[in-house]
Protein backbone atom coordinates (compact mmCIF):
# COMPACT_ATOMS: atom_id res chain seq x y z
CA UNK A 1 0.00 0.00 0.00
CA UNK A 2 1.30 3.66 -0.73
CA UNK A 3 2.15 5.85 1.93
CA UNK A 4 1.56 8.97 0.33
CA UNK A 5 -2.21 9.10 -1.41
CA UNK A 6 -2.59 10.58 -4.63
CA UNK A 7 -4.31 14.49 -3.78
CA UNK A 8 -3.87 16.30 -7.13
CA UNK A 9 -5.71 16.24 -10.13
CA UNK A 10 -2.73 17.18 -11.96
CA UNK A 11 -0.71 13.50 -11.12
CA UNK A 12 -0.13 11.54 -14.18
CA UNK A 13 -1.95 8.43 -13.10
CA UNK A 14 -5.03 10.90 -13.13
CA UNK A 15 -4.46 11.82 -16.88
CA UNK A 16 -3.69 8.38 -17.44
CA UNK A 17 -6.55 7.19 -16.51
CA UNK A 18 -8.95 9.60 -17.69
CA UNK A 19 -8.13 8.37 -20.90
CA UNK A 20 -9.80 4.92 -20.36
CA UNK A 21 -13.08 6.64 -20.57
CA UNK A 22 -12.75 6.83 -24.24
CA UNK A 23 -12.38 4.17 -26.80
CA UNK A 24 -9.02 5.17 -28.22
CA UNK A 25 -7.63 5.29 -24.34
CA UNK A 26 -8.81 1.45 -23.77
CA UNK A 27 -7.49 0.35 -27.02
CA UNK A 28 -3.57 2.38 -26.56
CA UNK A 29 -3.78 1.12 -22.93
CA UNK A 30 -5.31 -2.58 -23.36
CA UNK A 31 -7.08 -2.04 -20.10
CA UNK A 32 -10.89 -1.00 -18.88
CA UNK A 33 -11.47 1.63 -16.52
CA UNK A 34 -14.17 0.47 -13.61
CA UNK A 35 -16.10 2.23 -11.21
CA UNK A 36 -17.75 1.48 -7.57
CA UNK A 37 -18.06 -1.56 -5.55
CA UNK A 38 -20.50 -3.57 -6.92
CA UNK A 39 -18.02 -4.06 -10.36
CA UNK A 40 -15.51 -4.61 -7.89
CA UNK A 41 -17.01 -7.52 -6.16
CA UNK A 42 -17.86 -8.62 -9.73
CA UNK A 43 -14.69 -8.82 -10.47
CA UNK A 44 -13.61 -10.38 -7.92
CA UNK A 45 -16.65 -13.15 -8.39
CA UNK A 46 -15.16 -14.01 -11.83
CA UNK A 47 -11.96 -14.10 -10.64
CA UNK A 48 -10.92 -11.28 -12.74
CA UNK A 49 -7.56 -9.53 -12.16
CA UNK A 50 -7.14 -5.95 -11.75
CA UNK A 51 -4.01 -4.27 -11.92
CA UNK A 52 -4.24 -0.85 -10.31
CA UNK A 53 -7.13 0.40 -7.27
CA UNK A 54 -7.62 3.70 -6.54
CA UNK A 55 -9.54 4.23 -3.24
CA UNK A 56 -10.23 6.69 -0.88
CA UNK A 57 -8.96 5.98 2.60
CA UNK A 58 -12.75 5.71 4.16
CA UNK A 59 -13.38 3.27 1.38
CA UNK A 60 -10.65 1.43 2.08
CA UNK A 61 -11.52 1.97 5.94
CA UNK A 62 -15.08 0.37 5.48
CA UNK A 63 -14.20 -2.60 2.76
CA UNK A 64 -11.07 -4.58 4.38
CA UNK A 65 -12.47 -7.57 3.04
CA UNK A 66 -12.59 -6.75 -0.36
CA UNK A 67 -9.11 -5.39 -0.56
CA UNK A 68 -7.63 -8.98 1.25
CA UNK A 69 -9.58 -10.64 -1.97
CA UNK A 70 -7.43 -8.87 -4.48
CA UNK A 71 -4.69 -10.65 -6.25
CA UNK A 72 -1.43 -9.95 -4.83
CA UNK A 73 -0.27 -8.32 -7.89
CA UNK A 74 -2.80 -5.49 -7.68
CA UNK A 75 -1.37 -1.96 -7.00
CA UNK A 76 -3.38 -0.26 -4.58
CA UNK A 77 -3.11 2.97 -4.14
CA UNK A 78 -4.99 5.66 -1.72
CA UNK A 79 -6.62 8.82 -3.68
CA UNK A 80 -8.47 11.99 -2.60
CA UNK A 81 -12.32 12.24 -3.03
CA UNK A 82 -11.27 14.94 -4.98
CA UNK A 83 -8.97 12.68 -7.75
CA UNK A 84 -11.61 9.69 -7.51
CA UNK A 85 -14.10 11.98 -8.83
CA UNK A 86 -11.77 13.57 -11.51
CA UNK A 87 -11.34 9.57 -12.71
CA UNK A 88 -14.33 8.55 -12.51
CA UNK A 89 -17.15 9.37 -15.20
CA UNK A 90 -20.31 9.47 -12.23
CA UNK A 91 -21.50 12.03 -10.41
CA UNK A 92 -21.05 10.66 -7.33
CA UNK A 93 -18.19 8.07 -6.72
CA UNK A 94 -18.89 5.53 -4.35
CA UNK A 95 -14.99 6.17 -3.36
CA UNK A 96 -13.26 3.32 -5.40
CA UNK A 97 -12.09 3.08 -8.95
CA UNK A 98 -10.06 -0.12 -10.57
CA UNK A 99 -8.51 -0.96 -14.20
CA UNK A 100 -8.77 -4.11 -15.68
CA UNK A 101 -6.48 -5.31 -17.99
CA UNK A 102 -8.13 -6.26 -21.76
CA UNK A 103 -7.20 -7.46 -24.80
CA UNK A 104 -10.42 -8.23 -26.61
CA UNK A 105 -11.64 -5.28 -28.33
CA UNK A 106 -12.63 -6.85 -31.18
CA UNK A 107 -14.19 -9.77 -29.12
CA UNK A 108 -14.47 -13.14 -27.53
CA UNK A 109 -16.42 -15.14 -29.82
CA UNK A 110 -15.58 -19.12 -30.25
CA UNK A 111 -15.96 -20.31 -34.18
CA UNK A 112 -19.34 -22.62 -33.26
CA UNK A 113 -22.06 -21.06 -34.06
CA UNK A 114 -24.56 -20.45 -30.73
CA UNK A 115 -26.77 -22.39 -28.39
CA UNK A 116 -28.49 -19.45 -27.65
CA UNK A 117 -27.44 -15.99 -29.73
CA UNK A 118 -28.12 -12.69 -29.52
CA UNK A 119 -27.92 -9.89 -31.82
CA UNK A 120 -27.79 -6.22 -31.01
CA UNK A 121 -27.96 -4.01 -34.14
CA UNK A 122 -26.91 -0.41 -33.61
CA UNK A 123 -28.35 -0.24 -29.80
CA UNK A 124 -26.74 3.55 -29.29
CA UNK A 125 -28.09 4.37 -25.61
CA UNK A 126 -25.11 2.84 -23.20
CA UNK A 127 -28.09 2.65 -20.70
CA UNK A 128 -29.82 0.36 -22.93
CA UNK A 129 -26.60 -1.45 -23.76
CA UNK A 130 -25.65 -2.77 -20.41
CA UNK A 131 -29.16 -3.34 -19.36
CA UNK A 132 -29.06 -5.55 -22.48
CA UNK A 133 -26.14 -7.60 -21.57
CA UNK A 134 -27.40 -8.11 -18.30
CA UNK A 135 -30.43 -9.74 -19.30
CA UNK A 136 -28.49 -12.03 -21.87
CA UNK A 137 -26.83 -13.46 -18.90
CA UNK A 138 -28.83 -13.89 -16.58
CA UNK A 139 -31.08 -15.72 -19.32
CA UNK A 140 -28.28 -18.27 -20.45
CA UNK A 141 -26.82 -16.06 -23.61
CA UNK A 142 -23.84 -17.83 -24.83
CA UNK A 143 -23.17 -15.46 -27.83
CA UNK A 144 -23.71 -11.33 -28.02
CA UNK A 145 -23.39 -10.28 -31.58
CA UNK A 146 -22.66 -5.97 -31.35
CA UNK A 147 -23.17 -4.36 -35.35
CA UNK A 148 -22.25 -1.11 -34.50
CA UNK A 149 -23.77 1.09 -31.66
CA UNK A 150 -22.55 1.85 -28.41
CA UNK A 151 -19.27 -0.07 -26.90
CA UNK A 152 -19.87 -2.59 -24.54
CA UNK A 153 -16.29 -2.08 -22.74
CA UNK A 154 -17.16 1.84 -21.91
CA UNK A 155 -17.42 2.71 -18.07
CA UNK A 156 -21.51 3.72 -18.68
CA UNK A 157 -22.48 -0.20 -20.09
CA UNK A 158 -19.86 -2.05 -17.55
CA UNK A 159 -21.84 0.05 -14.44
CA UNK A 160 -25.46 -0.88 -16.51
CA UNK A 161 -24.67 -4.23 -17.34
CA UNK A 162 -23.52 -4.99 -13.48
CA UNK A 163 -20.38 -6.67 -14.77
CA UNK A 164 -22.19 -8.93 -17.60
CA UNK A 165 -20.07 -7.25 -19.86
CA UNK A 166 -16.82 -9.14 -18.68
CA UNK A 167 -18.34 -12.52 -18.32
CA UNK A 168 -20.30 -12.38 -21.72
CA UNK A 169 -18.66 -13.75 -25.03
CA UNK A 170 -18.79 -11.04 -27.47
CA UNK A 171 -18.30 -10.12 -30.94
CA UNK A 172 -18.65 -6.91 -32.91
CA UNK A 173 -19.51 -7.55 -36.83
CA UNK A 174 -19.86 -5.21 -39.62
CA UNK A 175 -22.98 -4.75 -41.45
CA UNK A 176 -21.29 -5.59 -44.66
CA UNK A 177 -19.81 -9.19 -42.27
CA UNK A 178 -23.18 -9.98 -40.70
CA UNK A 179 -25.44 -11.38 -43.67
CA UNK A 180 -22.78 -14.17 -44.64
CA UNK A 181 -22.17 -15.09 -41.02
CA UNK A 182 -25.85 -15.24 -40.36
CA UNK A 183 -26.55 -17.58 -43.77
CA UNK A 184 -23.23 -19.77 -42.35
CA UNK A 185 -25.08 -20.03 -38.61
CA UNK A 186 -28.36 -21.40 -40.71
CA UNK A 187 -26.63 -23.89 -42.05
CA UNK A 188 -25.57 -25.10 -39.14
CA UNK A 189 -28.91 -25.25 -37.80
CA UNK A 190 -29.36 -22.22 -35.88
CA UNK A 191 -32.50 -20.47 -36.00
CA UNK A 192 -32.21 -16.97 -36.63
CA UNK A 193 -35.34 -14.86 -35.41
CA UNK A 194 -35.91 -11.45 -35.82
CA UNK A 195 -38.35 -8.72 -33.39
CA UNK A 196 -40.41 -6.26 -34.77
CA UNK A 197 -43.05 -4.27 -32.72
CA UNK A 198 -46.07 -5.23 -34.62
CA UNK A 199 -47.29 -8.19 -37.10
CA UNK A 200 -45.19 -10.88 -36.04
CA UNK A 201 -45.64 -14.24 -34.33
CA UNK A 202 -46.21 -14.14 -30.33
CA UNK A 203 -42.46 -14.58 -28.77
CA UNK A 204 -43.93 -17.64 -26.90
CA UNK A 205 -44.60 -19.53 -30.47
CA UNK A 206 -41.34 -20.41 -30.64
CA UNK A 207 -39.55 -23.46 -29.77
CA UNK A 208 -36.90 -21.78 -27.83
CA UNK A 209 -35.30 -25.02 -27.19
CA UNK A 210 -33.71 -25.25 -30.38
CA UNK A 211 -30.15 -23.32 -30.94
CA UNK A 212 -31.49 -19.72 -31.69
CA UNK A 213 -30.05 -16.52 -32.43
CA UNK A 214 -32.47 -13.64 -31.64
CA UNK A 215 -31.87 -9.94 -33.52
CA UNK A 216 -33.23 -6.82 -31.85
CA UNK A 217 -32.62 -3.51 -33.26
CA UNK A 218 -32.17 0.09 -32.77
CA UNK A 219 -34.04 2.35 -30.21
CA UNK A 220 -35.74 3.96 -33.15
CA UNK A 221 -35.95 2.27 -35.96
CA UNK A 222 -35.68 -1.33 -35.18
CA UNK A 223 -34.14 -3.83 -37.68
CA UNK A 224 -32.87 -3.29 -40.73
CA UNK A 225 -34.51 -4.39 -43.77
CA UNK A 226 -31.19 -6.87 -44.86
CA UNK A 227 -31.52 -8.67 -41.33
CA UNK A 228 -35.41 -9.16 -41.23
CA UNK A 229 -34.73 -10.87 -45.05
CA UNK A 230 -32.39 -12.89 -43.15
CA UNK A 231 -34.65 -14.31 -40.39
CA UNK A 232 -36.46 -17.78 -40.47
CA UNK A 233 -39.13 -15.74 -38.75
CA UNK A 234 -40.34 -12.17 -36.95
CA UNK A 235 -41.16 -12.44 -33.02
CA UNK A 236 -43.61 -10.23 -31.12
CA UNK A 237 -43.78 -8.99 -27.39
CA UNK A 238 -47.59 -8.84 -27.62
CA UNK A 239 -48.92 -5.59 -25.98
CA UNK A 240 -51.74 -3.50 -25.88
CA UNK A 241 -52.84 -1.37 -28.98
CA UNK A 242 -52.80 2.09 -27.38
CA UNK A 243 -48.61 1.61 -26.85
CA UNK A 244 -46.39 1.78 -30.17
CA UNK A 245 -43.68 0.05 -28.87
CA UNK A 246 -41.54 -1.54 -25.89
CA UNK A 247 -37.77 0.15 -25.25
CA UNK A 248 -35.90 -2.46 -26.69
CA UNK A 249 -34.26 -3.26 -22.93
CA UNK A 250 -37.59 -4.05 -21.34
CA UNK A 251 -38.67 -5.88 -24.51
CA UNK A 252 -35.45 -8.21 -24.57
CA UNK A 253 -36.95 -9.47 -20.95
CA UNK A 254 -39.49 -11.77 -21.91
CA UNK A 255 -38.27 -13.00 -25.16
CA UNK A 256 -34.75 -14.01 -23.74
CA UNK A 257 -36.76 -15.74 -20.52
CA UNK A 258 -38.97 -17.63 -22.64
CA UNK A 259 -36.18 -20.26 -23.03
CA UNK A 260 -35.54 -20.70 -19.85
CA UNK A 261 -39.52 -21.28 -19.19
CA UNK A 262 -39.68 -23.82 -22.10
CA UNK A 263 -36.11 -25.73 -20.82
CA UNK A 264 -38.36 -26.01 -17.45
CA UNK A 265 -40.65 -27.90 -19.10
CA UNK A 266 -43.29 -25.96 -20.48
CA UNK A 267 -42.84 -25.85 -24.18
CA UNK A 268 -43.65 -23.90 -26.58
CA UNK A 269 -47.31 -22.46 -26.90
CA UNK A 270 -48.66 -23.26 -30.19
CA UNK A 271 -52.42 -21.57 -29.92
CA UNK A 272 -52.73 -18.73 -32.13
CA UNK A 273 -53.28 -15.47 -30.21
CA UNK A 274 -52.30 -13.20 -33.32
CA UNK A 275 -49.50 -10.47 -32.66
Amino acid sequence: MSVEPITSRRNPLVRELRELSQPSGRLRQQRLLLEGTHLLQEVLRLELAPDLLLATPPWMARHDALLRALPAATLCREASPEVIEAVATTRHPDGVVLTLPWTLPGGSLPPTPPSFGLLLANIQDPGNLGTLLRTAWAAGVDQVWLCEGADPWQPKVLRASSGASLALAIGRFSPDALPARLREIRRAGTAVVGTVARGGTPYWSHDWRQPTLVMLGNEGSGLSPSLLEGADGLLTVPIDPAVDSLNVAIASAPLLLERRRQSLGAGAITTDLGP
